[in-house]
């Protein structure tokens, strides 16, 4: 694994634009950022990252067979006990789920560390499935890498099929997301691409958009009824809403289903070190009162149980916080993770999301950042594989 600087495509900004990625750049600042690539040898791949992914996974689902079980568990990972019930269901009945992004601190050099699992609205999808795979065609034909540069990337292709399996051929998926987030919308209009090449009937609209009809069903644009909901909008949001009693009964079936509250939940590190301790891709954690327990540490990370794109998570030592990123989850409670930081590459932190469809490993994104905290605004790099 290594960090090769690249020559930008001249037109990839205008294609960009073209193919409506309108998220490109944030903030004045590049997100989308192809002036450097990360290349990769096929074992580090397949050995380092498809494998551990596929293991973790499985080790995931056997926790939540476990917390669907337990009324201390789920009260632990401070999940609403109008909760429960719907969840014990969904996992009972066996609904599935679409996908999830695993991070991962990873060097080329000794295992992969797992930092979380983004199990329920992880973005980023779009950039790697289909214009991080536009880029490598691209700079193979400009002769910018070798004629037999590959990726690891059938994210695109999974999405399809397990759309297809999903989704009920023919009939409508609503696909939903907050208004005025460019990168939110973004991941719904690729996702509803996809729906369609899967022979659903994909309709997009905005979380406030839905309502309840007379009968109590859920309802979106035109009142047309909402069987199945594709929603980027968190569980934990959701179970705070007005409307979270008519959840059960309102006709629609989500994806993610409830059942992924608890993966998404950061509680799952701690549980998983005690399940597993020792294993050589989990970072040992504890739950913030079992802290006393853990051995003395000179600098660790603290995670709300829930946040998205690094909200509230700081880097601390005895002697206080070293950094820290502001957000709206500053009341939740939080986990201890083991320090372990990702690695610089000319200067630049590499946070590696390996994307799970169903229960498949299918690619990997890349991340980087400028400090040890990966947020919304870190650049999004392309990768090949070049053996």
């Amino acid at each position: 694994m290594k960090r090769i600087q690249m020559t930008p495509r001249p037109d990839w900004c205008s294609q960009a634009e073209s193919f409506g990625f309108r998220f490109h750049t944030l903030e004045g600042e590049p997100y989308w950022d192809e002036s450097a690539c990360y290349q990769f040898s096929l074992r580090e791949i397949e050995e380092d990252i498809e494998a551990p992914t596929e293991a973790l996974h499985g080790m995931c689902l056997d926790l939540v067979a476990e917390v669907v079980r337990s009324e201390q568990l789920l009260t632990q990972l401070a999940i609403p006990e109008k909760a429960w019930g719907l969840i014990a269901d969904s996992w009972k009945f066996a609904e599935p789920s679409l996908y999830g992004r695993m991070d991962f601190s990873y060097d080329g050099h000794g295992p992969a560390k797992f930092y979380e699992y983004n199990a329920d609205t992880p973005t980023s999808l779009y950039e790697t499935g289909f214009f991080q795979w536009l880029w490598l065609e691209q700079q193979i034909e400009r002769r910018q890498l070798p004629a037999g540069a590959d990726q690891y990337n059938r994210l695109q292709e999974a999405l399809i099929e397990r759309l297809e399996m999903i989704g009920r051929a023919g009939q409508p998926l609503h696909l939903a997301c907050c208004r005025d987030h460019p990168e939110d919308a973004g991941t719904i209009e690729y996702l509803a691409d996809c729906a369609e090449q899967a022979g659903l009937r994909p309709s997009t609209l905005f979380m406030d958009d839905i309502g309840l009809g007379p009968d109590g069903r859920f309802i979106g644009l035109g009142h047309a009824p909402i069987d199945q909901l594709f929603k980027l909008y968190p569980w934990e949001w959701m179970w705070q809403e007005a409307f979270s009693g008519q959840i059960a009964t309102g006709g629609t079936q989500f994806i993610e289903p409830p059942w992924k509250l608890i993966l998404s939940n950061k509680g799952i590190l701690p549980l998983l070190w005690e399940r597993h301790k020792g294993h050589p891709n989990l970072l040992p954690a504890w739950f913030e009162g079992d802290k006393g327990r853990a051995p003395d540490l000179d600098r660790w990370v603290r995670k709300p149980l829930f946040s998205r794109e690094g909200a509230n998570i700081s880097v601390e030592t005895p002697v206080g916080v070293e950094q820290q990123v502001e957000g709206p989850y500053g009341n939740i409670p939080t986990i201890i993770q083991s320090w372990c930081p990702p690695p610089q590459f000319a200067g630049h932190y590499c946070l590696i999301g390996s994307w799970v469809v169903g229960k498949e490993p299918v690619g990997i994104g890349i991340r980087e950042d400028n400090t040890a905290i990966t947020r919304d605004t870190s650049r999004f790099i392309p990768h090949c594989i070049t053996d």
